[in-house]
């Protein structure tokens, strides 16, 4: 059997059991957004690493040093989001071809220290080699959480209402513009490309909902609402409802799926890297979660659904019709396409 027929998610469960000899002090090992162990008897330090591959993630020619940067540090720091944590520091490793230039590398790191110093994160060292052709980028960061505020995959109950902190499918028409080198000559296309190149991680949010103490469960889109959707009910084991109609799209993004002949909901549940915070909470505090989060930030989170006792996943159509919704998003070991919107 070949990688490419198993995939991702089916590699890392079958490489995940027996990795601990010292299991006493670890609270999340691998399957949620970071790790999770203890620092002292009170405080979890968090631990998250991404790579991101020259022609796999990112074509070097279609995006600035500066904007890669900035990227590649962000996707570390929404994982911590995720968790509900505080991020600490960074470490950046990087095999290099030879023929990239000082130019690109020196805004690459110039992106990095720009959202670094935002958040006071402190890059600490890492580690650099050579590479034949691709450039390949890892980044872990630390973090850490109280005890008693960590948000997890495994946490979702039946009747949970299930929350997207922010709009969905922005990035993949973002990327869309990008590989078919669409003129960006408006307002809403230049949101969209913004919001593919430079995503900002939700933090703030992800300590705000940790410190509420509702979050019954969480994770931050990067594969897509599905796929990400569907870690949350794996490892919960429960099931879903999600309805199409109130998953939230921007105007951007009406705009671009108007003009050039997509469907924005399709685009939201399945085109990844958004890096908004999807959370479940018990419905006797939905309404207060909502209220406070909209009175902290000035802007909504969305219901799009409910958690289920069941392990079936269903769209409910604006029609009142209802499909399967299927765990489609990123897959780095299937046939995913870069020159393809993802």
């Amino acid at each position: 059997m070949k990688l490419k027929q198993i995939g991702e998610f089916e590699f890392i469960k079958k490489i995940s059991s027996d990795c601990l000899v010292r299991p006493d002090h670890v609270v999340k090992a691998i399957g949620d957004d970071a790790a999770a162990f203890y620092q002292d008897s009170d405080t979890l330090t968090l631990v998250t690493t991404d790579m991101l591959v020259e022609r796999i993630h990112f074509l070097k020619e279609s995006v600035s040093g500066f904007n890669l940067g900035y990227k590649s540090l962000a996707v570390n720091l929404s994982d911590i989001a995720a968790m509900g944590g505080t991020a600490g520091e960074a470490f950046v490793c990087l095999a290099i071809p030879e023929d990239c230039s000082m130019d690109y590398l020196e805004d690459f790191y110039l992106g990095i220290k720009t959202l670094a110093k935002k958040f006071k994160v402190n890059i600490l060292g890492g580690d650099t080699t050579g590479s034949k052709n691709d450039l390949i980028i890892n980044i872990s960061v630390v973090g850490s959480v109280p005890k008693d505020e960590i948000m997890k995959r495994d946490g979702a109950k039946p009747g949970d209402v299930i929350y997207s902190a922010g709009f969905l499918g922005d990035s993949r028409a973002g990327l869309n513009l990008i590989l078919n080198n669409i003129a960006v000559n408006s307002t809403e296309l230049k949101r969209l490309r913004k919001a593919h190149l430079l995503p900002e991680p939700q933090l703030e949010e992800g300590r705000f909902l940790a410190q509420m103490k509702r979050v019954h469960s969480a994770i931050d889109i990067s594969d897509g609402l599905s796929s990400d959707l569907y870690h949350i009910l794996c490892q919960s084991r429960r099931g879903a409802k999600i309805y199409a109609e109130k998953i939230p799209v921007s105007k951007h993004l009406e705009f671009f799926c108007s003009r050039f002949g997509f469907n924005s909901i399709e685009f939201a549940l399945s085109g990844g890297e958004d890096y908004k915070l999807l959370f479940t909470v018990s419905p006797a505090y939905s309404d207060e979660v909502a209220e406070k989060f909209q009175k902290k930030f000035n802007r909504k989170i969305y219901p799009i659904g409910r958690i289920t006792e069941s392990e079936r996943v269903d769209l409910i159509l604006p029609d009142g019709g209802t499909r399967p919704l299927s765990s489609s998003g990123w897959d780095h070991f299937k046939d995913n396409d870069i020159n393809e919107p993802q």
